[in-house]
């Protein structure tokens, strides 16, 4: 066997032979000898392949021409014949392609992929990875490098987005390394770290990994456009059986009505937007529901508050497939035969850190437990159409009642041609706010502007005070008009800043969060609702109900309806007197104040 020193690596090129010289799938071999045989080329007018096994005799006095179209011709019947035959199962779900040493199985969905890029700018298989975001493959048995997984040879990682290769110094062989931090932190003496190449190099495979397809095999194959390949990923969210010839059912890819710049009234604009809010729901649930993971093992702790918590891993969420945040709820069952069918559901206490990586969930039943079992559990990601049905009912308040907004901002959101509004109001002698940092010029015109104005659109990209310029706004509107304000932010982080700044400059506020997050910790509890509602003095009938529910953990059926009526009858009082929220269902609102980031 040669020596590396005699191995001319290119990452482009193929690496001639391979075989596997290691029961990992980590170490390969790659044959450096010349094995081409010589081709005589007077021969080549004698015969033709054409790329099934089969030749054709030529004639050598017919023009190079019709030779060429007849072949071409041919090409194209054998297509035509093939379609109507079954593709072995490992055939590539976009193409068709099947050739053992060009396809690759995804470990995640068991569908197979070429390494062909067909009328993309990616390799088919690299298209499904990033499309369906799955990370793991395996060779076809029958390929060079046989039925092999490619993964890490240090720490057995599978991210094919993260392996790379070495080659190593002492033989004709190549170790796989993922970039971090196996790569980084090698002191293995019999490889060169600093030669670390990635496995996919311009959105495919490296060839001597998994061969490319021949362009007779590309031609044969069965030609798929980028916005297929999208709308099949698509499908195989509701149906992994789905095919190509799917797509052209009726009513799988009815495409939405296209938004516009201006709508004829609010049905209009109802019946545009509803749609691609309901396909934006559907993604969002699917996604969801597919994060469902299996085979967990449970170790069961009881709550200062009386309430069980399940601590477990999810194997999904260290390699960052899902994500999780505390308050997050998680559906919890259990599926072996020690206990009867179980399933609960409870929200997320405590996500993994670098003391821990378990997660703690907080069940909100605690009867029916099946706290004697540890194995066979699975979690299921609860999906809430809470904010997708706001946004609807936000769309058909404004359809149906002409009087849900202003005369303005209802033509303003139609996208019609209006004259500049001026609010007659008489503005502040400063505009900076109290307990909060002095604005400078450009943030001082964006207070007065919005002061003066109807509805308004503030941008500015990070650390340029767009968060100490929406607390001022939100003092003046508070201090020039009687009212409350109502302030709105796409993130509780973002909302949690707006309650600290504007807490800063001396106004009453109250933070209004989901019940499900009521638990978690918080910069600005201590103006939460519920928080201000446990502190009132004003109810000491409540606060004994309170202090009884959390030594018992739960109150008796009189108590907890007594319980109820009272707290409601305080967020009222708190809340002085309206949203997607019930509990502002009755309240209503000088000023609404959205910002988006």
């Amino acid at each position: 066997m040669d020596s590396f020193d005699n191995f001319q690596y290119d990452s482009a090129s193929s690496y001639g032979g391979l075989g596997v010289v290691d029961d990992t799938s980590s170490v390969y071999t790659a044959n450096t000898q010349d094995n081409t045989s010589s081709v005589d080329l007077s021969t080549l007018s004698e015969y033709n392949g054409d790329g099934n096994g089969h030749t054709h005799h030529q004639n050598p006095q017919s023009p190079a021409g019709n030779t060429l179209d007849e072949d071409f011709y041919a090409v194209l019947d054998d297509l035509k014949d093939e379609a109507a035959v079954d593709l072995p199962p490992h055939a590539c779900s976009y193409c068709g392609i099947h050739s053992p040493a060009s396809v690759v199985k995804c470990l995640v969905c068991s569908k197979w992929f070429c390494n062909s890029r067909g009328n993309t700018s990616a390799s088919h298989i690299v298209n499904h990875l990033v499309r369906a975001k799955h990370k793991e493959v395996i060779l076809h048995a029958e390929s060079p490098l046989g039925e092999t997984t490619p993964e890490c040879y240090n720490c057995g990682s599978k991210n094919v987005f993260m392996l790379g290769f070495i080659p190593a110094k002492s033989d004709t062989v190549v170790v796989l390394l993922c970039r971090q931090p196996c790569a980084a932190i090698s002191k293995d003496i019999s490889w060169n770290a600093s030669l670390w190449a990635p496995l996919i190099d311009d959105r495919s495979f490296l060839s001597w990994l998994v061969k490319p397809p021949s362009e007779t095999e590309q031609l044969r194959s069965r030609q798929i456009s980028f916005n297929q390949i999208n709308r099949l990923e698509d499908l195989w969210r509701e149906d992994a059986n789905a095919t190509l010839e799917d797509l052209q059912k009726p009513g799988v890819d009815d495409e939405p009505q296209p938004i516009l710049l201006r709508y004829e009234d609010a049905y209009q604009y109802q019946n545009i937007f509803g749609p691609l809010v309901k396909i934006e729901a559907d993604y969002d649930k699917r996604l969801k529901e597919s994060q469902t993971q299996t085979d967990i093992t449970v170790r069961w702790d009881l709550g200062l508050n009386q309430k069980r918590v399940a601590w477990f891993c999810l194997p999904k969420l260290e390699s960052g497939e899902v994500r999780l945040a505390v308050g997050d709820e998680l559906r919890l069952r259990y599926q072996g035969e020690l206990h009867k069918a179980w399933e609960g559901v409870g929200h997320v206490i405590k996500i993994p850190n670098n003391v821990s990586d378990e997660i703690g969930l907080e069940l909100r039943r605690t009867d029916g437990v099946p706290a004697e079992c540890t194995h066979n559990f699975a979690a299921d990601f609860v999906w809430k159409s809470t904010s997708f049905d706001r946004m609807q009912l936000a769309m058909k308040t404004f359809a149906v009642d002409e009087k849900s907004v202003s005369g303005y901002i209802y033509h303003k959101l139609l996208g019609h041609e209006l004259e500049p509004q001026s609010l007659r109001t008489q503005m502040p002698k400063r505009f900076s706010a109290p307990g909060l940092p002095e604005l400078n010029h450009s943030q001082m015109f964006a207070v007065k502007s919005v002061l003066q104005k109807p509805i308004s659109l503030i941008q500015g990209p990070p650390g340029t005070g767009k968060t100490v310029t929406s607390a001022s706004i939100v003092y003046h509107l508070a201090k020039m008009n009687p009212g409350q304000v109502l302030v709105c932010a796409p993130s509780n982080v973002a909302v949690d800043q707006l309650t600290e700044k504007i807490h800063a400059t001396g106004l009453k506020v109250v933070r209004l969060m989901a019940k499900s997050r009521e638990a978690l910790d918080s910069s600005v509890a201590f103006l939460t609702l519920h928080q201000q509602v446990a502190n009132s003095t004003t109810h000491v009938e409540l606060q004994k109900l309170i202090m009884l529910k959390n030594e018992q953990g739960e109150l008796s059926s009189n108590d907890e309806r007594k319980y109820k009526t009272l707290i409601r009858q305080c967020e009222k009082e708190i809340l002085n007197e309206g949203a997607g929220d019930p509990r502002l269902s009755s309240v209503s609102f000088f000023s609404f104040e959205a910002r988006l980031t």
